[in-house]
């Protein structure tokens, strides 16, 4: 039997397709996220706070937190993976805003709309790493902090997503944060499960 090939690379179809999938699966759990008047984790949860809160449009208030992280992302991962984040960052705002109307969701359970979310986001962001892509975002300070500090990115994570929650257990409903970690745990365990770099050896 042949040993795998481990220098495999995607081709350029291939890394546009698996992007624009990835930014399209995204956008739809978002989507759900907001008409069920959910949040989440992250720079999109804080931008879905701040989206609420003040009434202005979301993919503009992502768009817009997104762009301090983008010289951290250079300087931390490089000039390719900070410019196809750019650029998913940039479809998906833009997405976000022109797809719904075109999506209209009349109802929806509360709980099946957490779990919805959690799913579709999760595979997005799935095939936006596989090819090399992300929203940017917390991650890239998260990572920084564990270059500069040492102290473990996804720890970072973790205390970044706490304080939101918190946050938001402070200005909305019990019951929304609660249904909001819901589809926090499902988006997060799609990644758990299916991100291995060991098994998945294309880039």
């Amino acid at each position: 039997m042949a040993e795998p090939d481990y220098t495999l690379r995607h081709s350029s179809i291939e890394n546009l397709q698996g992007l624009t999938l990835g930014i399209f699966l995204c956008m739809l759990g978002v989507h759900i996220l907001t008409f069920c008047g959910l949040i989440t984790g992250q720079t999109a949860g804080v931008a879905v706070i701040i989206s609420y809160l003040t009434g202005w449009p979301f993919g503009v208030v992502f768009f817009v937190i997104n762009l301090p992280f983008y010289w951290l992302a250079y300087s931390r991962i490089g000039l390719r993976f900070t410019l196809t984040s750019i650029a998913c960052v940039t479809v998906f705002s833009v997405l976000i805003e022109l797809v719904p109307p075109y999506f209209v969701i009349s109802t929806m359970n509360t709980a099946l709309g957490a779990v919805a979310f959690g799913a579709l986001t999760g595979l997005g962001l799935l095939a936006l790493f596989r090819h090399n892509g992300s929203l940017g975002g917390l991650g890239i300070l998260a990572l920084y902090v564990q270059d500069r500090f040492g102290f473990r990115a996804g720890y970072v994570q973790l205390v970044v997503d706490a304080v939101i929650f918190a946050v938001a257990f402070l200005l909305f409903p019990a019951s929304v944060v609660l249904y909001s970690l819901l589809g926090a745990v499902v988006l997060n365990a799609v990644i758990a499960f299916n991100h291995r770099r060991d098994r998945y050896i294309a880039t």
